[in-house]
C-alpha cells in the first residue's frame, strides 16, 4: 500500500540544493561582473573620444577662420607678438614665431592678428581690441607661424608669392581629468596646414 506524498516532500523535491544554488549565484556574479566591465570600458573610451573630438573641434574651427583670412588678405606678416604688440621678422632672419597679423587692404593700421599666448591659447584680436578671442586650447609649441616657399622651405625674406605655415601641437586634451595610458599620459596629436593668399601681386 502506498501513502500519499506530503506537501513538505514535494516541495523538498523541486528545491535547489546547496551545490546548484553556489554555482548558479557564481555564474551570476561572473557574467554580471562581465557586464559592468564591458559598460565602464565603454564609457571611459566615451570620454576619451569626447575629449580628443573637443581639441580638434577647436583646432578646425580657428584653421577655417583662418583660411580664409589669409587667402582674402592683401598682405601677411609673420612675426611675434601678444594682444598689444606685434613685431614683424626681420629681413635676412628665419620668418617664424609664435603670431601672423593680416592686413585685409593696403591700410596697416586695419588688420586681423592671431597670436598663441603665454597660456598655450591661440588667440585671435583685431586693430584697436583690448582683448582676444580664444580660439584653439594647449597649443604647446612656441612657433605656430612660419613663411615658406613652394617646397615647404622657411624663407628668411618677405617674398610675394610664399606660403604661411600653420603648426599646432597638442599634447594635452581638452577636459584633463580623463586618465589616459598607464602612466596617466595624455595623447599627443598634430593638426598641420599651408595657407596662401588667393591674389598674388
Amino acid at each position: 500500500m502506498k501513502f500519499p506524498i506530503s506537501n513538505s516532500k514535494r516541495q523538498r523535491q523541486w528545491a535547489f540544493t546547496l551545490t546548484e544554488t553556489m554555482i548558479t549565484a557564481s555564474l551570476a556574479v561572473v557574467l554580471l561582473g562581465g557586464i559592468l566591465t564591458g559598460h565602464l570600458a565603454g564609457i571611459r573610451m566615451f570620454q576619451y573620444t569626447r575629449t580628443k573630438l573637443g581639441g580638434n573641434d577647436d583646432a578646425r574651427s580657428a584653421v577655417s577662420h583662418m583660411i580664409e583670412e589669409i587667402r582674402s588678405a592683401k598682405k601677411i606678416r609673420v612675426g611675434n607678438g601678444d594682444v598689444g604688440s606685434f613685431k614683424e621678422c626681420d629681413i635676412n632672419t628665419v620668418q617664424q614665431g609664435n603670431a601672423v597679423q593680416i592686413y585685409a587692404s593696403t591700410d596697416t593700421n586695419t588688420y586681423i592678428r592671431y597670436f598663441r599666448g603665454t597660456d598655450d591659447c591661440l588667440r585671435r584680436t583685431t586693430n584697436g581690441a583690448n582683448s582676444a578671442v580664444v580660439m584653439a586650447n594647449w597649443i604647446t609649441n612656441k612657433i605656430v607661424f612660419t613663411s615658406e616657399d613652394f617646397s615647404g622651405n622657411i624663407l628668411t625674406n618677405n617674398e610675394n608669392n610664399r606660403v604661411i605655415g600653420l603648426t599646432m601641437q597638442f599634447y594635452q586634451i581638452q577636459y584633463p581629468i580623463v586618465k589616459i595610458g598607464s602612466n596617466q599620459l595624455y595623447d599627443f596629436y598634430q593638426v598641420r596646414t599651408k595657407i596662401t593668399r588667393r591674389m598674388l601681386e
